[in-house]
């Protein structure tokens, strides 16, 4: 049960913010250009992928909204909260959300990206969720009341699940998981023959999604040595992008990037890669909002050519949430994603560690995090899901982003803030919706300053 204290903690913060306050959105009168916010990422980015970023961004205002979490922070800021905290995904979006592997080998579900972690307002992870759920649900075709379902799900479901983790021990907080095996009988059992077939296809093909499939995606031999391929400008190996450096020099750079990183690792992990050496490297486009920031991969080989291992190298940059809360405690970026991380997931990778380098070629520090790059990873087309497989996916995505808060947050005054009603419920309906129509303004202002030329875009990459 809630503790007498905690629950009148977080009932008087009520007087302070009601929970239908939450409902409120409107753009500040000094509300920062959103296109000139995707300028000044920019300048910080590979001048050759932005246009990729860009294009990436214009396939529809779903995607445009992946790639617009500086944004979204920016007016996230002037929204009433709680005044409870907890450590935020960041960037809570529908499609950060999905499956992969825990250390045990059974296949969870969780929050899959931590580029923008930060302790702050919880209220900003969940709005960010239920905004998703608008803009996704109008993208797919749905009416008001389908994305109004949607939305219902993902708050109801956050809020009995923080009344829940407020009632058991703590470290039980810390052992609950969502386990993909359990929810897939369960969603299986709510679709058609057909569909279920297609749900078998994508578990297995999850399930199978490692590094030995990797390789044989990614890699080929050269001269009998195993080399990442190369399809630029998705995939160039790092021979291709820096001259005058023959096979043994990349090595010994792999090798002593490796020794520092190792050293972020527990102890029975260093053994364990100390068990690879690596053997090559290629820069790698990922995703929406990470194109134009640096991502490599590493291909390291164990015992052989039938023990590969993929290791993804991301650069971290500055959370876009630090301009409207605190700076982080932690002075590598890479440190900053990896301790998020390990507070909200489960079963955070085995590999999960970061590097800084004090001096890259360019001149700059940069910072990273490693993770390996594929392990059972799936995730869902948003897009293609029915409007009743949306509800289910967004409640299961509200309870994975309670317990995520639940294990770095005060979860008691937080369940009593929340209550037992269906006010903050309510309230987030019409706020989504709000900001979806502000998402759609933000679209067509990008796509226009595309047409304008103030912007470059690429497509279809």
């Amino acid at each position: 049960m809630l503790t007498e204290e905690a629950a009148q903690r977080g009932k008087a913060l009520r007087d302070r913010i009601p929970r239908s306050g939450h409902a409120r959105w409107q753009p500040a009168p000094e509300r920062p250009d959103p296109v000139e916010i995707l300028q000044r990422q920019a300048e910080t980015r590979e001048p050759t992928l932005v246009p990729i970023r860009h294009g990436r961004m214009l396939v529809s205002p779903f995607t445009f909204f992946r790639g617009a979490a500086g944004i979204m922070a920016a007016d996230l800021a002037a929204t009433p909260t709680s005044g409870l905290q907890a450590q935020l995904c960041g960037d809570a979006h529908l499609e950060n959300f999905g499956g992969f592997a825990a250390p045990d080998r059974h296949l969870v579900f969780d929050i899959n990206d931590f580029d923008e972690t930060l302790p702050g307002p919880w209220e900003w992870d969940l709005k960010r969720l239920t905004a998703s759920c608008a803009i996704a649900g109008r993208e797919m075709g749905l009416d008001a009341t389908s994305r109004e379902t949607a939305i219902l799900r993902a708050v109801s479901e956050y809020r009995r699940a923080m009344r829940t983790f407020a009632d058991m021990r703590t470290v039980d907080v810390w052992y609950a998981r969502l386990e993909l095996d359990q929810q897939f009988e369960r969603w299986s059992q709510l679709v058609d023959k057909r569909r279920r077939h297609e749900l078998d296809k994508a578990f297995a093909k999850a399930r199978h999604k490692d590094s030995l499939r990797a390789y044989a995606k990614l890699a080929h031999e050269v001269d009998g040595r195993p080399r990442i391929v190369s399809e630029p400008p998705l995939i160039v190996p790092v021979e291709s992008l820096v001259t005058g450096w023959d096979h043994a020099e990349l090595h010994d750079r792999l090798y002593r990037l490796f020794l520092r990183y190792r050293e972020t690792l527990t102890e029975d992990r260093r053994h364990l890669l100390d068990g690879y050496e690596p053997v090559d490297m290629a820069h790698k486009v990922v995703g929406v909002g990470s194109v134009g920031l640096q991502a490599w991969i590493v291909l390291l080989l164990g015992n052989g050519p039938q023990d590969p291992l993929f290791l993804q190298i991301k650069e971290a940059e500055p959370s876009v949430l630090e301009p409207h809360t605190n700076a982080s405690r932690f002075d590598c970026h890479g440190q900053r994603v990896v301790e998020g991380q390990r507070l909200m997931q489960a079963g955070s990778d085995l590999f999960l560690g970061w590097v800084r380098i004090a001096h890259s070629p360019d001149g700059r520090p940069r910072h990273y995090y490693l993770r390996q790059l594929w392990d059972a990873k799936g995730s869902v087309d948003i897009v293609g899901l029915t409007a009743e497989e949306l509800v289910v996916y967004s409640g299961i995505c509200g309870w994975t982003l309670a317990r995520g808060h639940a294990r770095s947050g005060d979860r008691m005054a937080t369940a009593a803030y929340l209550g037992k009603g269906d006010r903050l419920d309510r309230a987030l309906v019409e706020f989504s919706e709000t900001y979806a129509d502000q998402n759609e303004r933000d679209y067509a202002a990008f796509a226009a300053a595309v047409r304008q030329g103030k912007l470059a875009a690429e497509f279809g990459i």
